[in-house]
């Protein structure tokens, strides 16, 4: 049942566009296009209709096909699995790549790569296109093609964007993996998706150490009999092994390739014939096969990032994630798709320097920012005068996804990094289909606020019968229309595709998220439902308990998760980061204190306790549900995204202590 809304409230106005941005806005030039009068009448009409608007998205885009397509929208199976762009042929790579030969785009620059030492390469679209065209060679040397599937395990070098292009150009479909998985990861990965080949390199550098990547992918294939090749980027010379018939070094597989790309084909695909497999972990489980298309991720991931959140074809786009993660992917084909310059960074945002990623924002004129709260609340321990040396006047837009913010973090991240000039955009969704909700630069800006529903998803907020609810109440957030970014179900899992997510509500795609509307319109995601806390009766969200505990300048972090109570069902533990310098024991009182005051000394936490680090991702996603299995001493589920496994002993340790 829905629940009124509690955090956050509605929150002063704190940015409004000014009428040169709105008029230049990509949202303005794509409703006047339609001849559609403002944000809430175009959700209003896609909604309606779903076709019309999908069609008039792709030709506005200018999403190109070998051949077109005769229907955009087939229902005959169920919106659970809709069929997009019926009949026609098409590529992601020629709509990423080969779009922008013989045009002026194809001499700037695609890709600004710097590694952890400091080196900066360029290629641009030229270049990019050459690499990608000479491995896509390679890999048809090899037999591999259509419907294949090629593991990837490549740290973030130019590379790694050329290895995805280069698979999808065969026809293939690339499963990009975390470049830090152990061998077992790996494994189960591969042996899901029924790879028959992998990329990787030979090594790398990772918080200055070098890493044998080479050495942990032949451990996993020990266990892969069905990949038969692997193509191995020299970058980093590191002992490894080397099995002779299946391992080839990149450079000698392209070593013929002509050097006219006219002469390497771009593969003709049905359009909605998938080309990426990303694995997602599950709370229980193996990962979950998300499948997406060359007519659904590219088309659905410009919608969100340049026409709801204006990406920009001058722009420079960093955003700090793993090709492992949706975002790297997200920001390769997105990035290109749009013409923008994609700047990639390897390593992580606070190495070699606690301050990286404002200097990398500030030496590669950053004008477009991907951020989650983790890296901005790591960032807030930094000293003023560090953050007062950086140049970050090249900001034009922030983007925020991965996690709910808290409003003090949202709050120093629009103040300290943007200086009240910059929009700060919420944007919320998954790796099954990208954004579902969405900040604009033409809408004024709350703290921790969406403008709305992305275009195309039907977005409501709906009570336990999935019935809409009122402003003000709290209920499940749900997709009411298939987009065309939507997965196409799960790696030869339909059963839990439709368990995971259709089977809840009749027709409804339920996200698992709680979220809300204010009386202005604005959008509120409140955390995952299945983390909602009940206490003595009472419910409430860990979010606001993490947002009082943070108010009071004690911590670099912390997370809320609700434990057995033989008295009140559900008792409050809050895990915490202490700022270094803190008085652990007076701590833990004001702490306490703080929660009680502002929820009521029902929601008083059971225990306040201090951990060195929490749980995480190499994403920056904070994992409650392993923070709450290592307190209660259950099987955390799949640890293998954890960038941080010493963390789960460490939380043990606090609980027994």
């Amino acid at each position: 049942m829905p629940v009124q809304d509690q955090a956050p409230d509605a929150a002063d106005i704190v940015w409004r566009p000014d009428a040169g941005t709105v008029q230049a806005a990509n949202l303005t030039r794509f409703m006047r296009t339609l001849g559609i009068d403002g944000f809430d009448a175009l959700n209003e009409r896609a909604n309606r209709d779903p076709a019309w608007f999908h069609d008039a998205l792709i030709r506005f885009l200018d999403y190109r096909f070998m051949r077109p397509y005769d229907r955009v929208l087939d229902l005959g199976d169920g919106r659970p699995f809709a069929h997009w762009c019926v009949g026609g042929m098409t590529n992601v790579v020629l709509n990423c790549i080969d779009r922008h030969r013989g045009t002026p785009r194809h001499a700037l620059p695609a890709l600004v790569w710097e590694g952890e030492d400091g080196t900066v390469t360029t290629w641009t679209f030229a270049d990019l296109d050459r690499e990608t065209c000479r491995l896509a060679w390679g890999l048809r040397r090899l037999g591999l093609g259509r419907g294949d599937v090629v593991g990837m395990v490549l740290p973030n070098l130019p590379h790694a964007a050329a290895a995805m292009l280069a698979v999808a150009k065969v026809g293939g479909i690339v499963l990009p993996m975390f470049s830090g998985f152990g061998a077992d990861a790996i494994t189960q990965r591969l042996n899901d998706g029924q790879a028959r080949a992998l990329i990787t390199v030979d090594g790398s550098l990772r918080r200055g150490k070098p890493v044998d990547a080479k050495s942990v992918v032949d451990e996993a294939l020990a266990q892969c009999p069905g990949v038969q090749h692997v193509v191995v980027l020299s970058h980093l010379a590191t002992p490894h092994g080397w099995t002779a018939g299946r391992d080839h070094w990149w450079h000698e597989l392209t070593a013929g390739a002509p050097d006219d790309v006219a002469a390497v084909p771009t593969e003709p695909m049905p359009a909605d014939d998938p080309f990426l497999l990303m694995f997602t972990s599950g709370t229980t489980g193996k990962p979950k096969g998300v499948v997406h298309s060359h007519c659904g991720f590219p088309v659905k991931t410009a919608l969100d990032l340049s026409i709801c959140m204006d990406l920009k074809p001058d722009d420079r786009f960093l955003w700090m994630s793993d090709m492992g993660w949706l975002v790297g992917p997200m920001l390769v084909f997105g990035g290109l798709l749009v013409g923008a310059t994609v700047v990639l960074a390897e390593g992580a945002p606070n190495y070699p320097e606690p301050d990286r990623l404002w200097r990398l924002v500030e030496r590669h004129r950053v004008s477009y920012l991907g951020l989650a709260p983790t890296v901005a609340r790591l960032s807030m321990s930094l000293p003023a005068s560090a953050l007062a040396e950086r140049d970050l006047s090249s900001l034009r837009v922030i983007v925020s996804t991965g996690e709910p913010w808290t409003p003090d973090a949202w709050h120093w991240t629009f103040e300290r990094i943007g200086r009240r000039r910059v929009p700060l955009l919420n944007f919320s969704g998954g790796t099954e289909m990208g954004g579902i909700l969405t900040g604009t630069v033409i809408h004024p800006l709350k703290a921790c606020a969406f403008a709305g529903p992305v275009p195309g998803t039907g977005a409501d907020v709906v009570d336990g019968d999935g019935v809409s609810v009122a402003a003000g109440v709290t209920g499940e957030l749900v997709m009411r229309t298939p987009t065309i970014g939507l997965t196409r179900g799960l790696w030869h899992d339909r059963e839990r595709y439709l368990q995971s997510y259709w089977s809840r509500l009749p027709d409804l795609w339920v996200h698992g998220d709680f979220a809300s509307r204010d009386a202005d319109g604005m959008w509120y995601v409140h955390g995952r439902s299945d983390d909602t806390l009940k206490i003595a009766g009472k419910r409430t969200g860990p979010s606001e308990i993490e947002a009082l505990l943070m108010e009071t300048g004690l911590l670099a972090e912390a997370m809320a998760i609700g434990v057995p109570d033989p008295i009140k069902g559900t008792a409050i533990v809050c895990v915490c980061v202490p700022r270094p310098g803190i008085d652990e024991a007076a701590a833990a009182k004001t702490l306490s204190g703080a929660v009680a005051a502002g929820l009521g000394g029902a929601f008083r936490p059971a225990r306040v306790v201090f951990v060195p680090e929490l749980p995480r991702t190499r994403n920056m996603k904070l994992m409650r549900r392993v923070v709450r299995a290592a307190w209660l001493g259950e099987a955390p589920g799949d640890l293998s995204t954890l960038v941080n496994p010493e963390s789960v002993q460490a939380i043990r340790a606090a609980q027994q202590g």
